[in-house]
C-alpha cells in the first residue's frame, strides 16, 4: 500500500508466476470500503426484513388456521342445534297428532291454535342456511309451541276426568266389574261411524246452544252401526230437526240416537247387533252437511257419548 497514491492489489495465481497487480487511488479505495458496508448493511436490513415478512405470514396463516377452526366448531355446533331443533319440531308434530286423537276420542273441540294451523297449512319459502339468529328464533317459538300443548293436554285430562265420572255415575249397573270393563253388548261401546268430530257435546256457538249429542262428519253413504246390541223403537223421518232418525233401546234406560241419515236399512220393532249397519250418512233436517248425529240417552237425559266411544 502506498500511502500517499492509494492501494495496489497483487494478485498471485497459484499455476503461474505472473503477479497482477490493481492500483487503486486513496478515494477509490474509501469508495470500494462504504461501497462494501453499505451492501452489508443493506443486505442485514434485507434479511431481516425477510425473515419479518416470513414471520408476520406464518403468524397470519396460524391465525387464520384458527379462525377456520373456531368458525367450523361454530357451524358444527350450530348444525348440532340445528337437528335438536328438528327433532323438537318432530316430537311436537307427534304430541299435537296426539292431543288430536285424543280430543276426537273424547269428542271435544280442537284447541284453538290447532284450528287455525289446520285451516292455514300453507308452506313454502328458500332455504338458508342455520346460524345463531335463525336457531334461536326456532328454539324459542318450538318452548312457547311446547308450553302451549303441554296447557293443552292438561286441559285435556281434566275433560277425561270430568267424563269418566259423569261414565261412572250414570253407567247402570256401575258398581259390578262386569258394567265398569264396558264388554256388555247392551253398552254403547264403539263409533257409530267412521269421520272426524264436527262438533262436541254441550254447549256450541257462544252457549247459544245446547247440542245433546256429538256430530260425526264424513262422506255421503258413510255407513251408521248400532254402537251396542238393541230393539229399534223407532226409525223414520224426524220433523225436529233430524231428518231421518234411529233409536236403539239397549234395556236399563240406554238409548242411543242416529239423525241426519240419507236413508235407513232398519225398521221399529227389529232386533240388532254392535256393528250392524243401520244407516247410511246424508244431511236430511237441520243439517250444513252429511254427518251423523249421535246420542246417548240414560233414562231420557242426553249424556256425553265420549265416554262411551
Amino acid at each position: 500500500m502506498n500511502k500517499k497514491n492509494g492501494f495496489t492489489i497483487k494478485i498471485v495465481p497459484d499455476t503461474s508466476d505472473t503477479i497482477h497487480a490493481i492500483h487503486l487511488s486513496g478515494k477509490m479505495a474509501k469508495i470500494g470500503i462504504i461501497s462494501l458496508v453499505c451492501m452489508l448493511v443493506l443486505s442485514l436490513v434485507g434479511f431481516s426484513y425477510s425473515l419479518y415478512i416470513a414471520g408476520s405470514f406464518q403468524k397470519d396463516d396460524t391465525e387464520l388456521k384458527n379462525l377456520h377452526q373456531v368458525h367450523r366448531m361454530q357451524q358444527e355446533q350450530l348444525l348440532q342445534l340445528s337437528k335438536k331443533a328438528d327433532a323438537l319440531q318432530q316430537e311436537l308434530d307427534e304430541l299435537t297428532q296426539m292431543e288430536n286423537e285424543l280430543r276426537r276420542m273424547s269428542g271435544t273441540a280442537a284447541a284453538p291454535d290447532m284450528a287455525d294451523a289446520a285451516a292455514k297449512n300453507g308452506q313454502g319459502g328458500p332455504f338458508s342456511d342455520p346460524n345463531a339468529g335463525n336457531v334461536d328464533a326456532v328454539l324459542t317459538n318450538l318452548e312457547e309451541h311446547l308450553a302451549i300443548r303441554r296447557a293443552s293436554l292438561q286441559q285435556l285430562k281434566q275433560v277425561f276426568m270430568e267424563q269418566q265420572q259423569e261414565f261412572a255415575a250414570f253407567l247402570p249397573y256401575s258398581n259390578t266389574p262386569y258394567a265398569l270393563t264396558g264388554t256388555a253388548v247392551t253398552i254403547p261401546s264403539i263409533w257409530p261411524a267412521r269421520g272426524e268430530v264436527s262438533s262436541p257435546f254441550g254447549w256450541r256457538w257462544n252457549g247459544t246452544d245446547f247440542h245433546p249429542g256429538i256430530d260425526i262428519a264424513n262422506d255421503f253413504g258413510t255407513p251408521i252401526v248400532a254402537t251396542a246390541d238393541g230393539i229399534v223403537t223407532d226409525a223414520a223421518w224426524n220433523a225436529g230437526g233430524y231428518g231421518n232418525k234411529v233409536d236403539i233401546d239397549h234395556g236399563n234406560g240406554i238409548m242411543t240416537r242416529y239423525g241426519h241419515a240419507q236413508s235407513i236399512v232398519v225398521h221399529v220393532g227389529q232386533h240388532v247387533k254392535r256393528g250392524q249397519i243401520i244407516a247410511y250418512m246424508g244431511s236430511t233436517g237441520f243439517s250444513t252437511g252429511p254427518h251423523v248425529h249421535y246420542e246417548v240417552r240414560i233414562h231420557g237425559e242426553p249424556v256425553n257419548p265420549a265416554p262411551y266411544l
